[in-house]
């Protein structure tokens, strides 16, 4: 069976409040383990209509310090001190958000149950966080402030025994996870069985980018070549690009045009505009340039490890 990696979006609209959609917040449950991205106003509403766990939430990622990205921070935090959730938290943010975050919550969430860590990013090509499950990179973005995006990595994941030809070799337990992990087997009379013969390949290895607000570049392309899924901001339809330059954002086709350019398999659709009353016109644009696309809405789960419903 394949580990969970799923998507939830809980919020896809742009700046301005509309009635149709949250502004951006999603959440990435990887084995039961959640890692937000961006925290919009509404997103602790949205985590609890997703009924989504306060307790399993224990990283905090802001591509940038624009308020539809991060305004909900404060309020987030203040309702999981009055949960009772322990433990601590990280909140990855740049060296302006840990001071503006930092005395927001020293001055409203005075005695909290569980500490708050900043990790300082930059929107440079680095390693900001590793566990034994996955990794995640910071590459830039190009909007009107420094703004990053992020890719989450699964590592390789083990392969799987054949339990026939285990029992068939009299593999001990011990020796078992050295198999999953590629090793040959030697048997007791020092013959050399290969690992092809006691198990099968692993489940491939899911990965995920997230391009908030930015202009259509090449470098971003490069920053996310060969990525399974591409979540990228389309704010605008093809017939505004000029404003969509002008104001540091992408039309579904530039969206189209990265996805394809950087080889993904998948991309995914949002940040729009209040203007659409729903999201044809830009489905429609980008699949004539990348056919593999879907539309962020809030309330969505996407299981990252299955091809999508197109």
């Amino acid at each position: 069976m394949a580990t969970k990696f799923e998507l939830d979006i809980l919020g896809c609209g742009s700046a301005t409040a509309s009635l149709r959609h949250f502004p951006s917040c999603q959440v990435l449950n990887i084995r039961d383990n959640l890692f937000m991205i961006d925290c919009g106003e509404g997103a602790q509403l949205q985590l609890r209509k997703m009924s989504l766990k306060y307790a399993r939430l224990g990283h905090i990622f802001i591509s940038h310090l624009h308020g539809d990205h991060c305004f909900g921070l404060p309020g987030l935090i203040s309702t999981m001190a009055l949960l009772g959730k322990t433990g601590e938290i990280t909140i990855h943010t740049f060296e302006d958000g840990r001071k503006i975050f930092g005395e927001i919550l020293d001055f409203f969430c005075r005695e909290l149950p569980f500490n708050v860590r900043f990790n300082v990013i930059s929107p440079a090509n680095e390693l900001i966080y590793e566990d034994d499950a996955i990794t995640v990179h910071t590459f830039p973005l190009y909007h009107r402030i420094p703004t990053t995006g992020f890719i989450f990595a699964e590592k390789p994941k083990p392969r799987h025994i054949r339990g026939d030809m285990a029992r068939y070799y009299e593999v001990p337990h011990y020796a078992m996870n050295d198999l999953r992990m590629g090793a040959d087997f030697i048997t007791k009379d020092g013959n050399t069985i290969p690992n092809s013969i006691l198990t099968t390949d692993a489940d491939p290895s899911v990965s995920y980018a997230y391009c908030s607000d930015t202009v259509r570049s090449q470098r971003v392309a490069d920053a996310v070549r060969g990525v399974d899924w591409l979540y990228h901001e389309a704010t605008y339809d093809a017939s505004l690009s000029q404003k969509a330059r002008a104001r540091g954002h992408s039309t579904s086709a530039d969206a189209a045009q990265v996805a394809r350019d950087a080889g993904v398999k998948y991309l995914i659709l949002g940040h729009f505009s209040k203007r659409y009353n729903n999201t044809r016109q830009l489905v429609e644009e980008a699949r004539d340039i990348f056919p593999h696309t879907i539309a962020a809405e809030e309330c969505l789960t996407i299981d990252l490890t299955m091809p999508p419903a197109l």
